[in-house]
């Protein structure tokens, strides 16, 4: 999130953010000359701007001949500029819908596939994918939660999710956003093998349907 953030703000700056218009909109990669030439800059500052851009992940670098010639005497191939394939989002709160939609849509084809229930598919998928998750939790509950963006606070014996980081569908699919909710909680736990606590759907107002509740 802190990296898509400082990506976002560094296009404020309006000279980064017209250089970055122009290159993404051309069809082919652009060189800073060309850049700099378009949007009026000098070369150095266009050049400056360009490679901050790459930095933070919102253009790519290649380099490549331009004369179409190879071999000796065709020259340095020249450093070009094109718009970055990494997607960079920011959502306050924290939503995850293009995950949520990428399980959607495996369990739909799998149930089609296989005539199995697509909500059975796409509960099982959401618990191997916390399972997948928890090899890179380092047996931290909190902090794996945290970084799914479900904002844990820990209250007494429970800890409650202050966040659904599927949002809007939990509003319109309660019980299947919810459904999927616990069991990709229970397949983080389970994953990380954490014993200290349980998941469960315990709905309250301002928070995420599950909770955790500590094992006494």
């Amino acid at each position: 999130m802190s990296d898509h953030v400082a990506a976002v703000a560094a296009l404020d700056e309006p000279n980064r953010r017209r250089l970055y218009d122009f290159v993404v909109r051309q069809t082919a990669p652009i060189s800073k000359d060309e850049a700099s030439e378009a949007i009026g800059l000098p070369r150095t500052t266009a050049a400056f701007h360009l490679d901050k851009l790459v930095e933070l992940g919102l253009l790519d670098v290649l380099h490549e001949r331009r004369s179409g010639r190879t071999g000796p005497g065709a020259g340095r191939p020249a450093k070009l500029y094109r718009r970055s394939g990494e997607q960079i989002e920011v959502s306050l709160p924290d939503r995850r819908y293009e995950a949520a939609s990428h399980l959607l849509t495996d369990a739909l084809l799998e149930a089609e596939t296989t005539g199995e229930p697509a909500r059975e598919i796409l509960n099982r998928r959401a618990y191997e994918w916390g399972e997948d998750l928890a090899s890179q939790a380092d047996n931290n509950v909190v902090q794996a939660l945290e970084e799914l963006g479900f904002e844990p606070r820990q209250e007494a014996e429970t800890i409650l999710l202050g966040n659904c980081p599927f949002h809007s569908l939990a509003q319109k699919h309660t019980q299947l956003v919810c459904g999927m909710n616990l069991c990709l909680i229970s397949g983080l736990l389970d994953g990380i093998e954490a014993r200290s606590h349980t998941a469960s759907l315990d709905p309250s107002p301002g928070h995420c349907c599950v909770r955790l509740h500590r094992e006494r």
